[in-house]
């Protein structure tokens, strides 16, 4: 199974999931939390308790997606390790990662935006296996089953508690859902999720991210991948003591064009120089 087939399944497959979470209106089968004493507590709409129980939610049905077309499925071993799921196929030895992601809309076009992992850590070193289940190098492809969803604000009062007898009278607090699946290079943007952070950031639009037509896609994920691997936050250059290189897609054209015709024009004397491939193992120990 190569990575257009598994994309091809996923996304077949994730079709049916906004059955699976909501009403026949569209409003989230979830009302709120139990205790023993059969009193319900409504839910925030704090997205990371909403991302939280919906994935608690598609767990299921991807453990079903498993079955049926015969992949081994992994969880994450700890919370902030990557991916959320990882699929092998064993006859071929592939390997997928896949990573649930969750937004909600701020109109009828753009969404809040997701954080796409890191770009730091195993994205760069790719052979390491700290905060990842299996090396980055290991997995054929890695993508992102998208969740978008619009939130309800309105007539919500996380102070008052129900009874099972008032189930059907308690608010959804979020409802609408709209599911995707796409490689993450694809809907990638070039900017860090937030501020400072290092994490990769998603494109806002929704057609874009639906599409995964972010501007890595025409670009290819061999550009995505050097891109980010090479990107510096401003603490990050600071803490270096450099500039950074480049902030944006722009400026990394600009950064990697530096030198390109000087390098071209003198292509056959570099090919004829005699020097080790790795200086540093030429010195003493």
């Amino acid at each position: 199974m190569d990575n257009d087939r598994f994309l091809s399944l996923l996304q077949a497959h994730c079709g049916s999931f906004a059955k699976a979470v909501a009403t026949n209106e569209g409003d989230w089968i979830i009302k709120g939390f139990i205790d023993v004493y059969r009193q319900i507590y409504t839910i925030s709409v704090d997205t990371k308790i909403v991302s939280k129980v919906l994935e608690l939610l598609l767990f299921p049905m991807l453990v079903d997606f498993a079955k049926s077309r015969s992949l081994e499925l992994e969880l994450s071993p700890q919370q902030n390790f990557y991916p959320d799921i990882t699929y092998t196929e064993r006859k071929q030895h592939a390997r997928f990662a896949v990573d649930i992601k969750s937004t909600y809309r701020v109109d009828a076009q753009r969404v809040n935006g997701m954080t796409l992992g890191a770009f730091t850590g195993y994205f760069r070193n790719r052979d390491s296996t700290k905060n990842i289940l299996y090396p980055y190098r290991d997995y054929s492809g890695h993508f992102v089953l998208g969740v978008i969803y619009s939130q309800v604000k309105e007539g919500m009062d996380e102070r008052k508690r129900y009874t099972l007898d008032d189930l059907e009278a308690i608010p959804s607090v979020i409802k609408d859902f709209q599911f995707f699946a796409q490689p993450k290079y694809r809907i990638a943007s070039a900017r860090p999720g937030s501020g400072n952070t290092k994490n990769i950031g998603s494109v806002t639009v929704i057609a874009d991210l639906v599409g995964g037509n972010g501007p890595f896609a025409k670009l290819g994920e061999e550009v995505y991948d050097d891109y980010w691997m090479y990107y510096l936050t401003k603490d990050m250059a600071r803490a270096l003591e450099v500039e950074r290189p480049y902030t944006n897609l722009k400026t990394y054209l600009q950064y990697k064009e530096r030198g390109m015709d000087a390098l071209e024009a003198h292509k056959l004397d570099i090919a004829k120089l005699d020097e080790p491939a790795d200086a540093e193992s030429e010195g003493d120990e």
